[in-house]
């Protein structure tokens, strides 16, 4: 389906995008959901094996490190010559048996991936924003930041420190006509969130109890992937020019806020 605006022409036409962690899942679904909306598409994986979604361009990068998120930013100006939509999608962790059971090097891999990674590439990606006057970024979070679970403890702070983040910066390139939103998920249906949540089941089962991994959705149903794509596209849409400084969360009413 192609989301069309009041003039007849595809909504994102014209426009450059880098949506990170592209590959699968989420990502994947967002790289089509733009395409489709007419944008021109960069996305990334750590593999370069990996595919993506036809249409798109891909550059094999690891966004976790300063040299990644260089040859990223480098790649994206060479392929789409600079960027006016930035989405960062790469992100994960895996669950442990309670806080005291992460260890360092996974408190820090945490922080690099789902946090430092965008604080890298917007620092590297917003002056050409900022020369342009225009610009539009989404940070993908998690709809569980609140709960903070122990298991989970590293993804969610450091998802919480992405968030704290993502406001700042929406208030700092706001008199640029950057505009800085987060999507926050909740349960979606892919395979690796399956496999997160089959394992995070048999750490809580009690011994000779079958692991299973359950969870309430208000409105019925687990989110699809394009759920999460169509609030994306929305918020770098013309139809938001103007929010920014949001976090939207898309959970079926999961996670209730006051």
């Amino acid at each position: 389906m192609t989301i069309e605006n009041g003039s007849g022409t595809r909504e994102l036409a014209g426009k450059r995008a880098l949506v990170t962690g592209g590959s699968r899942g989420i990502g994947a679904a967002i790289v089509r959901r733009l395409l489709d909306a007419g944008a021109e598409v960069l996305t990334t994986a750590r593999s370069a094996t990996s595919t993506v979604p036809e249409g798109a361009a891909f550059v094999a990068a690891d966004v976790r490190t300063r040299a990644g998120a260089e040859a990223l930013a480098t790649a994206a100006q060479k392929e789409l010559g600079g960027v006016d939509i930035l989405v960062h999608n790469a992100g994960g962790g895996r669950p442990y048996q309670g806080s005291a059971a992460i260890p360092d090097e996974e408190w820090q891999d945490s922080l690099d991936l789902n946090y430092l990674a965008s604080v890298r590439l917007d620092s590297l990606l917003t002056p050409g924003m900022r020369d342009r006057r225009s610009g539009m970024i989404v940070h993908i979070s998690s709809a569980a930041v609140p709960t903070s679970v122990a298991p989970f403890l590293h993804y969610t702070a450091a998802k919480a420190a992405l968030e704290n983040y993502s406001r700042g910066l929406a208030l700092e390139l706001a008199p640029f006509g950057i505009r800085v939103n987060t999507v926050s998920p909740g349960r979606v249906a892919t395979p690796g969130g399956e496999a997160t949540r089959e394992q995070w089941a048999r750490l809580e089962a009690a011994p000779g109890q079958t692991a299973t991994a359950t969870a309430t959705v208000p409105l019925g149903r687990d989110g699809r992937p394009d759920d999460i794509a169509e609030a994306v596209l929305f918020l770098v849409s013309d139809r938001a020019s103007w929010l920014t400084g949001n976090n939207l969360f898309v959970d079926g009413g999961e996670f209730p806020r006051g």
